[in-house]
Order: C-alpha cells, then structure tokens, then sequence
C-alpha cells in the first residue's frame, strides 16, 4: 500500500507548490506516451492518485488524520488509481503542453482588450507631396466611453462576481477517461470566461466601455510621398473593448494629378510652349514652378520635343536627401492662321532661306530620324 508522500517524494510538511513540482516531474518522467517501461503506467497512476489526494486540502487533511483519503483506517493509497472522485484533469495539460486541458490555470479573461486597426486614405496635392503638408483630419472611429471611463459600468456600480465560477472564468466537468473519472476544465458560460458580470451596464456604451464619435487630429504628411504610401499612427486607430488601448491608424496616401505637371518617380514633367519665332531666334523667359518663377533660356534654332532640365525642382526624396529635376519639354507654336501680311513675310523667309514650301523632304538618317529611331527602340 503506497504512501502518498513517498510516492512523490515529498515529505509529510511539503507545502502545496512542493507537492506541485514533484507530481509534475514524476508525471513528466512516467507518463505512458514518454516512458515504455512495463511498469511505467502504474507507477503514473499511483503518483497521479497520490498527486490528486493531496492537492486536496480536505482530502489531505482527511489522509494526514486517519492514513486514508476515504476517512477509514483500512489503509491509505489503495484504491482506484483512475481518480477516485476525480483529480485535476488540467495539470496533466500543464505538465506536457505547458497549459492547462480546456483553458485551466489561466483565470479569469480580461475584458480589456486591444482596438483594431484603422485604415483611411488622405488626398494631397502634387505641391503638397514636393514639399510635405500638416493635414487636420477627422475620423469617426471608437473612443472611451466619457460616462463610465472604460469601465462598462453605471457610475457608482461595479462588476459582480460569478457565482458559478466564483470568478475563476472556469468551470470543472467530469469525464471518464482510461485513467478513470478525470475533471476537464472549460469556460464558463454564465460569465463567458471573464469571471464577473455586469449587472448594471452604462446606458450610454450598452456595456462595451466605448462609443463611436468624431476624432479630429493633425498628421504631419512628410515630403515625397505618392500614391500607395502608407503612414502608421502607434496608438491612433479604435479604442479596444473595455476602454483597452487603442490599435494603430494607417494612413494611405493619394496624390491628385496636377494640370500643369506630371510626376515621374522624384521628376516631373511639364510642357513650355514658344512661337516659332522665339524658337527660331532665342529667347530668356521666366518659367513658373512650384518653387516661384526660374529663367528659362531659349537657345536660338530650338527644336520641338527638346528638353531642358531644372535640377532640383522635382520632388522631395521621401528617403534620403535632395530632390529630382524639373524637365522642361519644348513645345514650337506654328502659326495656324497666318492673315495675307504674315504669309507673305514667311513666302520671303522661305526664298531668302531657299526652302521650299511646297514639298517636303524624307529624313533617311541622323537628326530626327535618330531621334525617333531611339524612341521608338524604347517601346
């Protein structure tokens, strides 16, 4: 007949933890799935038995009074190693899984809980990508309940203890196993695991700790952002149930197209348009850009199409430092309507030029043909 202080190797003053970590490293050690000695499974039952007795508070101090759980004194340990009236089921979980079977050990759930995160996306203006811009925003999302701070709660109540679970979140249930009669741990449904009840919830959340309001609040949108740039706010998105903390806001970015220029990466691109004569002679011209005005020359015989490149004036790299170029794209205005006075002037640029007006000529190599030769090998 086993003595169940011997069995674990404890002594008979051994405190409940001491008791605790002995049954745990017996367990570990003879449990029939680890260990393949013939004998192995007794063993575990005794120790799972002795274990189950002396977890007990009152069956131990029935055990330590007359030398038997069952308050007899026809021996103490015999019986049915299965579990008796049934012993903790989930510190078996906890020996091997490093849990507890159906959630025991934990205690009682929060309430409290982590909001979700937010995703919303801001408009900006190309000018305002370049340079970076201080947007308000306004957002309807989830905040703490003003009236009962979180607590879920009429003002002046308080949670009330679960008299199922008398607030342990769990409940026991017994099952049989081939071990025996062996107690499984689970929620518990009266109070769905938090181990108190709300009795009188706040009339303003219905019970929650938080309600759906407006948010104002200024984001620093910094240079260089495009179309798909995301911006992550720690601690902005919804307040979690049970006034919780708050999730994350992400903000995602779109830049509206601009009438006068055209992004490309940091670059960007815009269009000058110069009569002909201009082209033709050359010229200074003043050019406005999102940086103010910036002279511009013209070269005497510029071609349509021909580029001239601003650098600096482009975008604001979003990593980094500096900024992309400003290119220019030369546009030749050729006059559509000349009246008699104007077509007789270019009939006399023609002749003193010796062209002809009346033909054209086919471009075989070189100049624009190689212009568009490239181009095209682009494509």
């Amino acid at each position: 007949m086993s003595n169940h202080y011997d069995a674990l190797g404890v002594t008979r003053d051994a405190t409940a933890e001491e008791i605790k970590k002995a049954y745990r490293k017996l367990a570990r050690k003879l449990h029939p799935d680890v260990n393949d000695e013939p004998d192995a499974q007794d063993r575990f039952k005794v120790v799972t038995h002795a274990y189950e007795v002396l977890s007990d508070p009152q069956k131990r101090r029935v055990y330590d009074t007359t030398g038997n759980e069952n308050g007899n004194d026809n021996g103490g340990g015999g019986g049915n190693y299965g579990g008796g009236d049934g012993f903790a089921f989930q510190d078996i979980f906890e020996t091997f899984f490093g849990g507890s079977g159906g959630g025991g050990g934990r205690g009682p759930a929060s309430r409290t809980r982590r909001g979700q995160d937010a995703l919303i996306t801001v408009r900006v203006e190309l000018r305002e990508a370049v340079f970076g811009v201080n947007k308000k925003l306004e957002i309807d999302t989830a905040v703490i309940c003003p009236t009962c701070d979180g607590s879920c709660c009429r003002p002046g109540t308080s949670p009330t203890t679960c008299d199922i679970c008398h607030g342990s979140g769990q409940v026991q249930r017994p099952m049989r196993s081939i071990l025996g009669n062996v107690m499984t741990v689970a929620t518990c449904n009266s109070c769905q695991g938090f181990g108190t009840m709300i009795i009188d919830p706040c009339n303003e959340c219905m019970g929650d700790g938080r309600v759906r309001n407006r948010r104002a609040f200024t984001i620093k949108v910094p240079a260089g952002v495009s179309t798909g740039t995301r911006i992550q706010l720690g601690g902005q998105g919804e307040v979690g149930p049970a006034g919780g903390p708050a999730g994350d806001l992400y903000v995602e970015m779109k830049v509206n197209n601009d009438p006068a220029f055209l992004r490309e990466g940091d670059d960007l691109h815009a269009t000058l348009s110069v009569p002909m004569t201009a082209a033709a002679l050359g010229t200074e011209l003043t050019f406005e850009t999102f940086d103010g005005e910036q002279p511009i020359s013209i070269k005497p015989g510029t071609q349509a199409g021909e580029t001239i490149n601003l650098r600096n004036l482009g975008v604001t790299h979003l990593r980094g430092f500096g900024r992309g170029d400003l290119k220019v794209h030369i546009h030749v205005e050729t006059p559509t309507k000349p009246d008699a006075a104007q077509e007789e002037l270019l009939k006399q640029l023609a002749a003193l030029r010796g062209e002809s007006y009346t033909e054209g000529k086919l471009v075989t190599s070189g100049g624009m043909f190689a212009k568009l030769r490239d181009k095209l090998g682009n494509l």
